[in-house]
């Protein structure tokens, strides 16, 4: 094989040897090959024009390092230089990152003295930071104390909660040094954590250090700021809070007894000291802040139970007057049993249970059971050795459960005329219910659509807007503005609740007199459907609702054959939009019912497997009309005749319309018949007419070319004849040149 090869390349270097011309001619082709497939199938040009440099996103003035390149390390070093930073990764095309612009820009000039603010462009394709991170959504706020961070911002970028919670993360810790500030702490604050280090050995001991760790743990977890970490160095003002040990930890309750930190079952760290702290916490009062119009944060809290939500204006900068009211009155309704027979404040599950003479409140402690069944023994253990003949109250242990401690408050059942309201003490409230409130609080500024939707007024006021939610009744009520706040929610609290149901509607519509069928509100439906002078057919739809718009030329119909008669009305309710009392309300849309006059409370429904026709309905109305009391009335029974004599005109155009639907639908079939016959035919046309057209186009080129070859063949003879003709002269020449030659010839022999 290779002495082939090399015989045959032998062969070709002798050739090309012999002819240089080739060979140059075989390279210069080859090249010529080469050169297009180069540059035809090299790598893609890059057609797309290049991003544009970025520019800054915050002005020169505005006391933020801008890095609008992305420029990461520059970043970090910044931010180990400083005490306190905050860095805020952006995209410029984020319209959420516009937002936040101003607001940021507001809390670096007030904080500028203190805090290092930084700015980088998380976007740029060739920055370091697009590299680096891996960020879904901006803008992120990243808060770092010293070395230890980042603590993630997660509430609104409102100006005064970024710069209360940089506050926070500047000062984690409130020095106290009185016992006066010790109270005000511990009485200001919902949940108060204290530590004791003796700084005497050290200017920093490791206890304090980690208890300043852990105050950075909590921000970390907790962005609403919800515990409150402080600093004791003075043992005088330690004793005020029964810490006499060095490097303890105390955390204070107002329902339940306050804990000192175990450090015989646990070792002082930061995670476990934050641990402990978020394992015992008492919350009386939860904010709510939705991150945004997708968030299920509130439907978390809604679906615990019924739910008190309070809007107000809230600067987290400033102290809320409203604020600290609606935490007291929140702190008495969580405040326990009550005080009656001694009985101290336990903080768990509480249930009312109702015997034949008595009711009695049960409340476990977070160690108990929260089972009915656990609960209901533990109660007739506690009443076989206290007699209910009065109000009594005491502590029970279960006998087979030694885990698990009770209190328990009867009382006497009252009368069933008399409303078993609770006393006018709100304190305790929550031991002495089934109804449960859990209270939350929102910003007005923040949350001012979700409380319109809830029925508050479009104007915004200096007061709150408070309800009470009970998702799982789907009800809700409003707070009067002449009520107190703890007598609306003793009327909740009662078995038998004397606050109305909110119902929230479309705004009220102006009368149109030339609408047939009348639109019905929350606000109208019970003075249309309870008007004791006209019977009223109410139509339940949705806009959604495909069977609901079939149903809306029939309504129409039925319209316009009681528009003349005062004495009925047909209306429609959109049951998405309205809110309805309960005893007015349908299972499935759409659906029908009738309100007869003078008897209101005997509705009826219309079939669910009757077709919905003009004459059915009519058939129903009349129905039901007959069998009212004053069916045997002149105005009744003109009505009713009058009703009946329509009706059968109406049956009668309807038979008269389905005999001519029945002769049109055979003129139609007929008629499609022959069309079907007139489309065959013309399709068999067309196809000839195709053939035809083909066949004449080929006769046509087929004319073409004998014309063609007849021209060439009259051009040849033309030819031939002018050949012919120059032969026939040259002959004839030839012809005299020989009888000339002839005579010559004879001439000389004549001459011999």
């Amino acid at each position: 094989m290779l002495r082939r090869v090399r015989a045959e390349l032998r062969q070709a270097a002798d050739q090309m040897a012999r002819r240089p011309d080739l060979c140059c001619g075989a390279i210069a082709l080859t090249c010529a090959l080469i050169l297009p497939i180069t540059f035809t199938c090299g790598p893609v040009k890059n057609v797309v024009a290049a991003a544009r440099t970025p520019v800054r996103f915050f002005p020169e003035e505005v006391p933020v390092v801008d890095l609008f390149l992305g420029q990461l390390d520059e970043a970090d070093q910044l931010r180990e230089d400083a005490d306190v930073s905050v860095m805020f990764y952006y995209a410029p095309w984020c319209a959420h990152s516009i937002t936040a612009r101003p607001h940021v820009q507001r809390v670096a000039l007030r904080l500028a003295q203190q805090v290092q603010f930084v700015a980088v462009n998380c976007w740029w394709h060739y920055g370091k930071c697009r590299k680096q991170k891996r960020f879904f959504q901006y803008p992120i706020i990243h808060v770092y104390y010293r070395s230890f961070g980042p603590i993630e911002y997660r509430a609104p970028v409102h100006s005064e909660y970024l710069e209360s919670f940089i506050q926070r993360v500047s000062r984690p810790l409130t020095y106290l040094p009185t016992q006066t500030a010790l109270h005000t702490f511990l009485n200001h604050y919902q949940q108060g954590v204290v530590g004791y280090f003796e700084f005497n050995s050290s200017p920093q001991p490791a206890g304090y250090l980690v208890f300043l760790i852990s105050a950075l743990i909590a921000l970390k977890r907790d962005h609403q700021v919800a515990v409150r970490f402080a600093v004791v160095t003075n043992q005088a003002v330690a004793e005020g809070v029964s810490l006499t040990e060095d490097e303890s930890v105390y955390l204070h309750r107002r329902l339940n007894s306050s804990l000192v930190f175990p450090r015989t079952h646990r070792n002082l760290t930061a995670e476990a000291v934050c641990d402990w702290v978020y394992e015992n916490r008492e919350s009386v009062v939860h904010w709510i802040q939705p991150m945004g119009a997708k968030s299920y944060l509130l439907e978390e809290e809604l679906l615990k139970g019924p739910a008190l939500l309070t809007f107000l204006p809230h600067n987290p900068l400033q102290t809320n007057q409203l604020l600290t009211q609606v935490s007291e009155v929140a702190l008495r309704y969580h405040s326990g049993c009550g005080s009656e027979g001694g009985v101290s404040a336990v903080w768990g599950c509480c249930w009312s249970l109702q015997g034949r003479a008595n009711v009695c409140e049960l409340c476990s402690s977070p160690s108990g059971m929260c089972l009915v069944r656990e609960l209901q023994a533990v109660l007739d253990l506690y009443l076989r050795h206290v007699p209910v003949s009065s109000t009594s109250c005491g502590h029970v242990q279960n006998s087979y459960s030694p885990y698990s401690r009770y209190s328990a408050c009867c009382r006497p059942l009252q009368k069933p005329e008399r409303r078993p309201l609770l006393d006018d003490s709100i304190t305790g409230l929550q031991c002495r219910t089934n109804k449960t409130l859990r209270f939350y609080l929102l910003d007005s500024e923040l949350n001012w659509h979700l409380a319109r939707r809830l029925g508050a007024p479009a104007a915004r006021s200096a007061l709150p807007f408070i309800t009470i939610i009970n998702l799982r009744d789907e009800t809700h009520y409003l707070l009067n503005d002449t009520d107190s706040l703890e007598r609306f929610i003793q009327n909740f609290s009662v078995p038998y609740s004397p606050l109305h149901r909110q119902l929230i509607g479309q705004e009220k519509q102006q009368h149109r007199s030339q609408s047939l069928i009348q639109e019905v509100t929350s606000h109208s439906f019970l003075d249309t459907v309870t008007d004791s002078q006209r019977d009223v057919v109410l139509l339940y739809y949705t806009g959604w609702c495909g069977f609901c718009t079939a149903l809306n030329h029939v309504f129409l119909r039925l319209a316009r054959l009681f528009q003349e008669n005062s004495g009925v009305t047909v209306a429609r309710v959109n049951v998405a939009l309205n809110d309805l009392p309960w005893e007015f309300m349908v299972d499935h849309v759409p659906s029908i019912l009738f309100f007869p006059r003078h008897r209101k409370q005997m509705s009826v429904k219309f079939p669910e497997n009757t077709p919905v026709t003009l004459p059915n309905l009519l058939r129903f109305i009349l129905q039901h009309m007959s069998h009212a009391p004053w069916a045997g009335s002149g105005g009744g029974a003109g009505s009713k005749s009058l009703l009946e004599a329509e009706l059968q005109v109406l049956q009668q155009e309807v038979s008269s319309l389905q005999r001519a639907r029945e002769l049109l639908s055979h003129q139609l079939a007929v008629l499609w018949r022959e069309n079907r016959h007139l489309t065959l035919q013309t399709h068999a046309l067309e196809s000839q007419n195709a053939e035809l057209q083909a066949q004449s186009g080929r006769l046509e080129t087929l004319y073409r070319e004998k014309t063609r070859q007849l021209s060439d063949t009259v051009q040849r003879l033309q030819e031939l004849a002018d050949a012919s003709e120059e032969l026939l002269k040259e002959n004839s020449l030839l012809k005299v040149l020989l009888d000339a030659l002839r005579e010559t010839d004879r001439d000389a022999q004549t001459d011999r």
